[in-house]
């Protein structure tokens, strides 16, 4: 759209080097403005530059062509910069500027009008489709983080519901030796003061409740290791049909952690995962838990922007504060990519 006037094949009401600058400017402020974490303050600045540059450059333009394609341009992008009313306002001005050049230089007052209702239909267009994406975009990343909360949420009630199932069979089996062993007991106390078939028979009552016991410990023992929690399953359960990001789980064999280490290592997993998807603009998340020799250490990276002077959120201050309260630490390193390191002792 600007081509034929960058070789010299149109003329400008301004002097072609200096509508090159203004067409300079307006190809580097967009990018500033619209791309990447910057200060507000400079995103500001930029987006207000690049809408300047871009009235300047359809004011000094007598053959205009597409050139009014760069107000769209700049009122689609004006979602992401600037407060949805703002757009609005910036819509309006484009428009007020398309309308002027088109009142002086068109020559007819029908066809200015066209034209510029064609252009205030597609800058409205544009910016209700943007402000549509981020919506979508916001609403999904919202829906996501509910899934990994939901996910952490069930992994963390199914490890409570086994803890208070192997206290119900502790219970149970408290119970059954008891009774058993006073039987036995009662059994081997009447043999005692027995002779001959008499005490046999007490001997042979013994013998059965002793076998019966057995069986049951045995029972009750196997009971208990089926109910035994897979720490890797456990993560991997939180992080599992994750759109746009691939999270990989991999758990050392000889992690041993007990029920709150399980749940701090879920809860860390899930605000990592949140953190991730929110901040980082990563499609990779790799998580490793090792052993340590005194405990369990869970290292997180992944391959986004990161960030060299991390402001910790609340979600990463309250991970903090869980494993400090275990007796562990979390390091945070922002170079390339964002890594996490906890680190929580054994039970």
């Amino acid at each position: 759209m600007a081509g034929p006037i960058l070789i010299g094949a149109a003329e400008t009401t301004i002097p072609r080097g200096w509508w090159i600058v203004l067409f300079a400017v307006l190809i580097v402020a967009l990018p500033i403005a619209g791309v990447g974490e910057r200060p507000a303050g400079l995103r500001y600045a930029a987006f207000a530059v690049a809408v300047v540059s871009s009235w300047a450059v359809v004011l000094t333009a007598p053959s205009m062509g597409l050139l009014p394609v760069l107000l769209v341009l700049t009122a689609a992008v004006s979602v992401y910069i600037v407060p949805l009313r703002v757009g609005f306002a910036v819509v309006g001005l484009n428009t007020a500027v398309l309308a002027s050049v088109m009142v002086q230089r068109a020559g007819a007052v029908t066809e200015a009008v066209i034209v510029t209702g064609f252009y205030l239909l597609i800058q409205l267009a544009t910016l209700l489709s943007s402000v549509t994406l981020i919506r979508e975009q916001r609403m999904r990343r919202e829906l996501t983080e509910a899934h990994i909360e939901l996910q952490a949420a069930t992994v963390l009630l199914s490890e409570s519901a086994r803890t208070a199932e192997r206290l119900r069979i502790s219970r149970d089996l408290h119970d059954l030796i008891g009774h058993q062993l006073t039987v036995l007991t009662l059994e081997l106390e009447a043999a005692r003061h027995r002779e001959g078939e008499r005490a046999r028979e007490h001997v042979d009552r013994a013998n059965r409740v002793a076998r019966d016991l057995l069986a049951d410990v045995r029972a009750t023992v196997g009971e208990l290791r089926a109910e035994s929690s897979d720490l890797t399953e456990a993560l991997r359960q939180v992080v599992r049909d994750l759109p746009g990001l691939e999270v990989s789980i991999d758990v050392d064999s000889h992690v041993r952690v007990g029920e709150e280490q399980t749940a701090a290592l879920v809860r860390a997993v899930q605000e990592i995962v949140t953190n991730t998807i929110r901040h980082a603009d990563a499609r990779e998340l790799r998580i490793e838990v090792s052993s340590d020799g005194s405990g369990a250490v869970l290292a997180a990276v992944d391959d986004g922007r990161g960030a060299c002077e991390p402001v910790l959120g609340n979600g990463l201050r309250g991970l903090t504060e869980r494993f400090e309260a275990l007796g562990g630490d979390v390091a945070f390193d922002g170079g390339e990519g964002f890594r996490v390191t906890a680190r929580v002792p054994a039970s």
